[in-house]
């Protein structure tokens, strides 16, 4: 039978995190998460960090040696140009990953959380897409909370993906985070329920 393979998608702060959390705790689905990979693609001593710090130069390291993040963050969500580029490096290698986890697991189903996954061209990585979606008030205020940035911050962060609505329209399943929890995961139960 072939895998079930969910890329679990929406804009930044909308709910991914939230949903994932629950479709491992309630059904113990593996979650295979981007973010994961991607902070490993900038590990201290990997090639993807030194080739950031030529770029930007020894500042965009801390002490330690591990990549400042905030600092990279200020250049790219300022600098379409500069973000295309990191991206550029960092999303093969997320992707190489996914190929190799998916290769392994014996899992019928698999939810692959993936922020940027029309962005990164994944599609093809998996058989649906879920779009976690909420208002951009909703968001912007999420956002600004859980980042403690400011609302020029989180614009340039909303604004560097693709809009929700593209999103959702190029969605298998839409879960609109817009309300309660409760009413979200009655939404997840629905959709894991329906196979497409």
């Amino acid at each position: 039978m072939i895998q079930r393979i969910i890329g679990l998608t929406g804009g930044i702060a909308t709910g991914k995190t939230t949903v994932a959390n629950y479709l491992a705790s309630a059904y113990n689905l593996p979650i295979l998460d981007a973010d994961i990979y991607a902070r490993e693609a900038v590990s201290v001593g990997s090639p993807i960090l030194q080739e950031i710090a030529q770029r930007y130069g020894e500042e965009i390291l801390l002490t330690d040696g591990n990549l400042n993040r905030q600092k990279l963050g200020e250049i790219i969500f300022n600098k379409q140009e500069e973000r295309i580029w990191v991206e550029g490096l960092i999303h093969p290698y997320v992707g190489d990953r996914f190929l190799k986890e998916i290769a392994l697991s014996p899992a019928q189903t698999l939810v692959l959380v993936i922020p940027l996954l029309f962005e990164a061209g994944m599609t093809d990585l998996v058989t649906e897409i879920w779009v976690v979606s909420c208002s951009e008030q909703q968001q912007l205020q999420r956002l600004m909370q859980r980042n403690h940035l400011t609302l020029d911050q989180a614009q340039a962060r909303i604004k560097s993906q693709m809009s929700i609505a593209e999103k959702v329209a190029r969605a298998d399943v839409v879960l609109d985070n817009s309300s309660t929890l409760e009413v979200l995961l009655k939404q997840i139960d629905t959709a894991i329920s329906k196979i497409l």
